[in-house]
């Protein structure tokens, strides 16, 4: 009996519909394992991982800022709530931050499901205290991590995993001498320490002010882990005059990416060497090829205010999260301190009037409902978010409603 050409595309879609359905889903690449920098030059990461209590946490900012130098702090949910406004001093003085989980559970022992419960409830305590994503650093609870951890946590968006390569096991309440001892008879270039900000920890703020100036007399500077992994090379950081540069948000595909700049997927993944297409993670920096960077010349200045992010910023002044983050040579456009100033283009100098209305993105938030809420349509929020999918929203992101 013959098909009629009905039944034939009925046939097809069906097929293509199993298709889609048994086929598996692209994963992010798994987080990177990081336990110290491959580097001779002499650079040093004092990192500190922040409990429930935090009992330490101001006298560490105080010790740092009095040498002036910069640190990592690994946040849990759990102190965020406890001792909020030293974490917001912590974001405020220019330290990173990355995420230690809510309540500090092995990860190795729970579910997938309650991981990801793990790291975003800390993401958006952290972000609705300082502003600031936690993204992409992770520090495992313990130390326990195995590849199942290692996807988990790539998929969620944060691309390095830190470890340590010198372990001060100041949570056991050894004395300030003992703490130093381990630092500085085992330091070598591109070491990543690890301390605690709780009150186990007592003998952590007298040992850095030993622990400073030694490292200071033998040639060590302090660095963030965002300017660490800088230092090795990090592979999402575009080099220098290399074009436009892209930070790949949650939801997007490379050949979503070439659309917008208008190039091929293959010019995409060539010029940033991509062997596998359908393999890219959030937070990974993708250069977009035969674009340039505008010139610094033709910039201007605006100063970063508590609760900044970068989209916001770019919205206000009508330019691209790339374009900020190519001009200022950012390496990691989740991190910013109140304070920094940031070149903006020249063209762009003039912020919206203050009639303007920012909305941002909540858990459950569709376009259409935010439309209805504020009198508006999905077209208009569409056209001035510049928004290439409308059914792709992300808890967080800033839209301009009028």
């Amino acid at each position: 009996m013959k098909k009629t050409p009905t039944s034939l595309v009925s046939t097809i879609l069906t097929f293509l519909l199993l298709l889609f359905l048994i086929a598996p889903p692209i994963q992010a690449a798994p987080s990177q394992f990081i336990t110290k920098a491959n580097t001779s030059e002499k650079v040093v990461a004092l990192t500190f991982d922040d409990g429930s209590d935090g009992t330490n946490f101001n006298r560490i900012l105080s010790i740092l800022a009095k040498h002036n130098i910069k640190a990592t702090f690994f946040l849990t949910g759990a102190g965020a709530t406890d001792h909020p406004q030293s974490i917001r001093d912590a974001v405020n003085m220019g330290h990173d931050i990355g995420n230690h989980s809510y309540s500090h559970p092995y990860f190795t022992q729970i579910s997938i499901v309650e991981m990801v419960n793990q790291l975003t409830k800390t993401d958006q305590i952290i972000r609705n205290l300082t502003g600031v994503s936690t993204k992409p650093f992770f520090r495992a609870p313990y130390g326990a991590t195995n590849q199942t951890v290692l996807q988990t946590v790539g998929n969620a968006g944060y691309t390095y995993t830190l470890h340590w390569n010198i372990d001060s096991i100041d949570w056991t309440g050894n004395s300030a001498q003992d703490i130093s001892n381990r630092v500085l008879k085992n330091i070598v270039p591109g070491t990543i320490i690890l301390m605690h900000t709780g009150a186990g920890a007592s003998g952590t703020p007298p040992a850095l002010e030993t622990i400073i100036p030694a490292l200071k007399k033998l040639g060590y500077r302090f660095v963030t882990l965002s300017e660490l992994l800088k230092v090795t090379g990090n592979p999402n950081v575009p080099a220098p005059g290399s074009g436009t540069a892209y930070t790949v948000r949650s939801g997007d595909t490379l050949y979503s990416i070439s659309f917008r700049y208008g190039v091929t997927v293959s010019q995409l993944a060539a010029h940033n060497g991509i062997t596998n297409p359908n393999l890219i993670h959030v937070g990974q920096i993708l250069r977009i090829p035969g674009t340039t960077p505008p010139p610094a010349a033709n910039t201007s200045t605006y100063t970063v205010k508590a609760r900044d992010t970068l989209y916001a910023i770019a919205l206000r002044y009508k330019t691209t999260v790339q374009t900020l983050v190519t001009i200022n040579n950012l390496a990691n456009p989740n991190v910013l301190r109140i304070g920094q100033v940031l070149k903006v283009p020249s063209q762009a100098t003039s912020p919206p009037p203050a009639t303007t209305v920012l909305y941002t993105v909540k858990a459950g938030d569709t376009l259409y409902a935010i439309a209805l809420h504020y009198g508006t349509t999905v077209q208009r929020l569409v056209t001035l978010n510049q928004l290439t999918n409308p059914n792709l929203l992300r808890v967080g992101q800033v839209l301009v409603i009028r």
